[in-house]
């Protein structure tokens, strides 16, 4: 085992072997290139390479052609003749067909096992992204996870937040004096845009067991890296669900791993593909965040990949990130294609054999202008180069084989269940309950009392005698430790022992349990 992934020959008549040295594979990488250049295949061998150095990796597979990786491929395959003939021009001499160590995944439970996060997990920022929320309804969301936090309420699936949000809405008042102005218009627009991300299928995406990090980072019995494959295919007609989802997964590996410095080999390796969907009309602050992780997760031991179209899809900021490039042939038809194509061919170290403008604009399928880091972490030469061809099966597998692997997997008899504990939703329901049957017990008791001869005569102002009241100086109740929601409810209860108990009730907890 080498301390280097090959990619493929370069050089005159492509003899000179090109090498992504695995030391340098965490300082991020680009594989860039119009629709039909070789994109996939590019990314297809950089994921058999990791796997067979023992890195795991993660990917998202849009097109459905990377299950593929899972078998070997084929002599009968209508490419065994071409591949072997470009494996002996570049020297690809130890060039054998050979399946690796797959685990798929599945947003939907559809093609792979569930993954899934909780809301809690995601936290307000992020989920605030997904729902395109302005300043202060996202002010709104943060005082729904603040008060959950400090009443103890977990925040697991899509019906906890909707549930916690009627309740922050119908006690607007009392929240505004601890945390500011709770409109109810914001928490109607923020209930609707929930009910459009449901629509979505975000309802699958929250829950539990969540995804726990360590399953992505795992080895098979030889030493290879698992290969983690996203279904992503469905998964697209949601880009906004699609991008954030993949950023909450850079988050939470930064936040999570710990700091190892240079290592000999990353501990994980991300590929992001269709990366412009993450910057699409994506806020500043995103964008900044994006390029925080980037910068920073390197240290964790974690190298990111992002495959877009074009280098001019990714901000500057994070290019810059960006060292190891495979760029396969750009399209020039306009006068803005032209400069996007001058300014990626400006960001590669020049090669006095050939222009590197050129070079972009005239590889074929299959082959790329790439510069990988060097000793020093300094940007290699510019090469054309022949990308050599796959040892897995190119396109994908059949139904079938996925089931079978997937029912072999390990992660089926953890995430195929989902669970349902107690959480907020369950939680307010008790507190809805308990609240009702204390309103019933408070109008009865009320009722039973005005019968009495005294007391209507003390109602009706005919006779006083002291006892309608409470004395002034009575001492208080030891409030001490009382929690922020055992003051809420407390408040909720005296409201509910006048004799508009019932009709309050209804107002505040009809809406929120309705239909469910």
């Amino acid at each position: 085992m080498t301390n280097d992934i090959f990619i493929g020959g370069g050089g005159p008549d492509y003899a000179t072997q090109q090498f992504l040295s695995l030391g340098y594979a965490n300082r991020h990488g680009l594989i860039a290139g119009a629709t039909g250049t070789g994109k996939t295949v590019t990314l297809q061998i950089l994921a058999e390479g990791f796997s067979a150095q023992g890195v795991p990796v993660f990917l998202s597979d849009v097109k459905g052609d990377l299950s593929g990786l899972a078998s070997a491929g084929s002599e009968t395959h209508k490419l065994h003749g071409p591949f072997t003939e470009r494996a002996k021009k570049i020297g690809f001499d130890d060039f054998a067909y050979a399946s690796f160590p797959v685990a798929f995944w599945d947003m939907f439970g559809e093609q792979g096992h569930p993954v899934r996060t909780t809301v809690s997990e995601m936290g307000p920022l992020l989920l605030g992204q997904l729902l395109g929320l302005s300043e202060a309804q996202e002010g709104i969301l943060n005082i729904a996870f603040r008060v959950a936090d400090e009443d103890g309420m977990p925040l697991l699936d899509l019906k906890d937040l909707q549930a916690l949000l009627v309740w922050v809405g119908e006690n607007a008042s009392t929240l505004a004096l601890r945390y500011g102005n709770v409109s109810a218009a914001s928490v109607g627009t923020i209930q609707r845009r929930l009910l459009v991300l449901e629509n979505q299928g975000a309802a699958d995406l929250f829950g539990e067991p969540a995804l726990e990090l360590s399953d992505l980072m795992r080895t098979d019995s030889d030493g290879r890296g698992f290969i983690n494959i996203l279904a992503a295919d469905k998964l697209m007609s949601s880009p906004k669900l699609y991008a954030t989802f993949l950023l909450w997964l850079l988050s939470e590996l930064f936040e999570e791993l710990p700091e190892v410095g240079d290592p000999d080999k990353p501990k994980l390796v991300f590929f992001f593909d269709e990366a412009h969907l993450l910057f699409d009309d994506a806020p500043k602050a995103l964008v900044d965040k994006v390029e925080q992780v980037a910068r920073l997760i390197r240290s964790k031991g974690v190298g990111v990949y992002f495959i877009t179209q074009n280098p001019a899809d990714v901000p500057e900021d994070i290019l810059g990130q960006l060292g190891n490039r495979i760029q396969h042939a750009l399209r020039a038809f306009t006068a803005k294609d032209r400069k996007e194509l001058r300014m990626a061919a400006q960001t590669y170290r020049e090669n006095p054999r050939f222009d590197t403008e050129e070079a972009i604009r005239e590889v074929g399928v299959g082959e790329a202008v790439t510069s990988m880091l060097q000793k020093k972490g300094v940007p290699g030469i510019v090469e054309r180069t022949l990308i050599r061809p796959p040892s897995s099966q190119l396109g994908p597998i059949d139904d079938a084989t996925r089931a079978a692997l997937m029912a072999q997997s390990a992660m089926a008899t953890k995430y195929n269940t989902r669970l349902d504990r107690e959480s907020a939703f369950e939680m307010l329901a008790k507190r809805a309950d308990d609240a009702a049957k204390a309103a019933a017990a408070a109008e009865a008791e009320a009722e039973a009392e005005e019968a009495t001869p005294t007391l209507r005569e003390f109602n009706a102002a005919r006779r006083y005698a002291g006892k309608g009241v409470d004395r002034s100086t009575s001492k208080p109740a030891d409030k001490k430790g009382e929690s922020f929601g055992g003051a809420i409810a407390n408040v909720v209860i005296k409201e509910l022992k006048g004799t508009t108990g019932r009709r309050i009730v209804r107002g505040i907890l009809g809406g929120l349990f309705k239909g469910r």
